[in-house]
């Protein structure tokens, strides 16, 4: 089905841009504009893992909509990329299952671990999900992809909202704190122990 007057309506994103409405608001909307069917689909979409049990067979489970299951998939290799890119750094065993679908995520990633700033690589994981957003949705324009591509967007630019480096430096600093406390309490024990 087409869905000509959802689509049109839309105003476009782009990102760094605040977002024109939340995520909630337009997903309840386009449920409520969508066929039964392809509004349940809605609630497949997610960003990151916090849907998704990567863990499981649930990625490689199809959900009946290639976009979303192409998401996954992207997700899904994302993760693994910086899972390995992680265990390179750190000089660490690098984890068994190797990403193989496709070499986005795992530029990505590579390019993330590289960042000198957490917040920089975050920013540049979202860029990433955005285009990977981009090529995914297909060209039929009135379709239930650009929907769904719509919602993602909305999720990414409210992700992208909610980063603040006054705060995310203050908490930081607090971590920081609390590890160089928790590191002399256990150096001052260790010594009295030794005595």
């Amino acid at each position: 089905m087409a869905y000509y007057y959802l689509v049109a309506q839309l105003p476009c994103l782009l990102y760094e841009q605040k977002p024109p409405m939340s995520s909630q608001a337009f997903k309840d909307m386009a449920k409520s504009l969508m066929e039964e069917k392809d509004a349940a689909f809605m609630d497949c979409l997610s960003l990151n893992s916090d849907k998704i049990d990567f863990s499981s067979d649930e990625v490689s489970k199809t959900t009946g909509s290639d976009f979303i299951d192409q998401w996954r998939e992207w997700e899904h290799t994302l993760i693994l990329n910086l899972a390995k890119q992680r265990a390179i750094k750190l000089k660490r065993d690098i984890p068994a299952e190797s990403p193989v679908y496709s070499v986005e995520p795992a530029a990505a990633a590579a390019k993330a671990i590289d960042e000198y700033s957490p917040l920089e690589a975050e920013i540049g994981l979202d860029k990433a999900r955005w285009r990977a957003v981009n090529s995914l949705v297909g060209s039929v324009y009135f379709h239930r992809n650009n929907i769904f591509a719509y919602y993602l967007k909305l999720l990414l630019l409210e992700r992208r909202q909610a980063f603040d480096a006054d705060k995310g430096f203050t908490e930081y600093k607090s971590l920081y704190a609390t590890i160089i406390n928790n590191y002399e309490s256990a150096q001052e024990t260790s010594l009295g122990v030794q005595q």
